[in-house]
């Protein structure tokens, strides 16, 4: 996500600086999805070719992606943030929608068109690993890889494919967030958010539509953390409270499900042709 963040706002700015006008944070979108997906591969190469611990190449692979990203910007902009973009993503209405008693204002008023096509790609990506010869073989090689490779399916292959998927994934989220939320880059336009995603995963119990609602249960969190001050009845609540709220609100998900989540079998195992 902070490599999605980083892409996404220096491209919008060097796009906007050569003219291209709005359609410059759509195409820097784009450019998020391909760099997160290529940096992911420093993280396929460590756990499924070298078959390291995943959780310590992950990590080496965050204090990396922050290091990396406020070089560059030193370098390119000679302080410890960019610029501010002037082609963000802003809210809207959607036409008729909005107009809804109780439920417009709620789901269809002030919003992203970035949070539409986020809930859209949820159900994409539950047809495709559910329903699909990619999204069994996918599974398959995360649940029981022996038996895939039995069968024919090159596993180190898939789980390159799946790892890329993740972090073009966690690229387009970071950019997002940074052409909407932030309006720019520094060391922390990303505070977190990549670690509440993976709690949300795990809360969701590896299901995509459980994953969209951990995701959007958070995201409530968050937003009252932001706006908590102007609700009757939190008002009083001191700010700090409300600004924890959405971290403390992960840790006692992953406590109540942790145990009982249905985690894929072979997850965090690397695979080894003929072991068994």
């Amino acid at each position: 996500m902070v490599v999605g963040a980083f892409t996404g706002i220096v491209v919008t700015l060097t796009l906007e600086g050569m003219g291209v006008g709005p359609a410059s944070t759509w195409i820097a979108l784009v450019a998020a999805i391909l760099i997160g997906a290529l940096f992911s591969l420093f993280h396929a190469v460590a756990s499924i070719t070298f078959r390291a611990d995943q959780i310590v190449s992950g990590v080496a692979l965050n204090f990396l992606a922050v290091g990396l990203t406020v070089f560059i910007v030193r370098l390119l902009y000679n302080k410890g943030q960019t610029d501010a973009i002037r082609n963000r993503i802003y809210r809207f209405d959607v036409p008729v929608l909005s107009d809804i008693p109780i439920i417009g204002p709620l789901f269809f008023a002030n919003a992203y068109i970035t949070s539409y096509i986020a809930l859209a790609l949820v159900f994409v990506v539950y047809y495709v690993v559910y329903y699909t010869p990619f999204g069994l073989r996918l599974r398959s090689v995360g649940e029981h890889p022996m038996a895939a490779d039995t069968m024919g399916i090159h596993v180190n292959k898939m789980r390159y494919i799946a790892v890329m998927l993740s972090g073009a994934f966690a690229g387009l989220g970071g950019a997002i967030f940074a052409v909407t939320v932030a309006g720019n880059f520094s060391g922390t336009t990303i505070v977190g958010q990549g670690f509440m995603a993976l709690a949300a995963l795990i809360f969701g119990k590896w299901n995509p539509l459980g994953v969209m609602g951990a995701a959007l249960f958070f995201g409530l969190a968050q937003a009252l953390s932001i706006t908590g001050q102007q609700i009757p009845g939190l008002a009083n609540i001191p700010s700090v409270f409300l600004l924890i709220a959405p971290y403390v609100l992960t840790i006692l998900a992953l406590a109540g499900f942790v145990g009982r989540a249905d985690a894929p079998k072979a997850i965090g195992k690397p695979y080894v042709k003929g072991s068994r």
